[in-house]
């Protein structure tokens, strides 16, 4: 079966601030790599819905979803409002957000379903810093977090991973579900770099693996086959979910990791192969950071010529 390509012209919109590394070119690159290689011919591309305020309001509070709200108007009178320093919005982000979280929904009812094996989200904003109550980080709506959420409502689902390899730790999608024994994360970040979290709330379902700063793949590699692949065997998911950032790339100056192509490649091709003992082939893949275009366009494609198969 194909492997899903959800997007929407309207995560084009979204407009964090002038010189902003979360910009919409970073969309752009992607399916520019996917067309020179061929991989899109692969792909069964579908636009992503809106999420509901119901899906919605299982992982944020009223309050929080509220604010944002009030932040477009904000943002219709004056151009450009920041939850954080590092997180702007203008009056199209929070449509942009709807439509990210939304990506992760209808993926979730794809290969659910059966009509497609896996899928990839290429949205904007990314999602893996949100916590319940607030955004931060480039972050809006906690988009993993809310397949998941959803996936636990909707179809019953008790055992969901989350394997989130972005240079940064996905703190808000472990203040999620930290008390919830139906998800597990996995997780390896540069520590201690931003968000400065990850190290206190681990546990057998949080495993939180840090990496030191210029750490290469084969410590990538070897941390995630000593602690990420042992723990998903024995959680036995029925479905994946990835926080898919591409920012521990050698070439992104937003972290200080030096990962490679291949090592995209490999960590899928090992979720892939989890996914297919316990969990039917489910997986939902969600793009998270990765902010040099040329090597995210280059590791995203890497990573969706692993889902897509040969």
């Amino acid at each position: 079966m194909p492997t899903a390509f959800i997007s929407h012209p309207d995560c084009l919109l979204h407009d964090a601030g002038s010189y902003h590394p979360e910009c919409p070119a970073r969309l752009q690159a992607i399916e520019d790599e996917l067309a020179n290689r061929g991989v899109m011919d692969k792909l069964q591309p579908y636009l992503a819905p809106q999420a509901t305020y119901e899906q919605l309001k299982r992982i944020h509070t009223p309050d929080y979803i509220a604010s944002l709200e009030a932040m477009v108007s904000r943002a219709e009178a004056v151009g450009m409002v920041y939850l954080d320093p590092d997180t702007g919005m203008n009056r199209h982000s929070l449509k942009a957000a709807y439509r990210a979280a939304g990506a992760v929904i209808l993926a979730t009812d794809l290969v659910t379903a059966g009509t497609v094996d896996n899928a990839f989200c290429s949205v904007r904003p990314p999602g893996h810093h949100a916590e319940q109550d607030r955004g931060m980080g480039f972050c809006l709506f906690n988009n993993v977090a809310a397949g998941v959420a959803y996936a636990i409502a909707a179809y019953a689902l008790e055992r969901i991973a989350v394997v989130d390899f972005d240079v940064h730790h996905g703190n808000g999608t472990e203040n999620i579900f930290a008390n919830d024994p139906r998800v597990m994360m996995v997780s390896i970040f540069q520590h201690p770099f931003y968000p400065y979290s990850g190290i206190g709330g681990r546990s057998d379902r949080m495993i939180n693996i840090p990496l030191a700063a210029d750490s290469d793949g084969e410590i990538f590699r070897t941390a995630g086959s000593e602690f990420w692949l042992p723990a998903l065997d024995r959680f036995k998911p029925q479905m994946l979910f990835i926080s898919a950032g591409f920012d521990a790339h050698r070439d992104d100056t937003l972290g200080s990791l030096n990962l490679v192509e291949d090592d995209y490649a490999w960590v899928t091709g090992r979720i892939r192969e989890v996914a297919g003992e316990h969990a039917g082939n489910r997986i939902v893949s969600v793009l998270e950071g990765g902010y040099d275009l040329y090597a995210l366009g280059r590791s995203v494609a890497a990573h969706v010529e692993v889902l897509a198969g040969p």
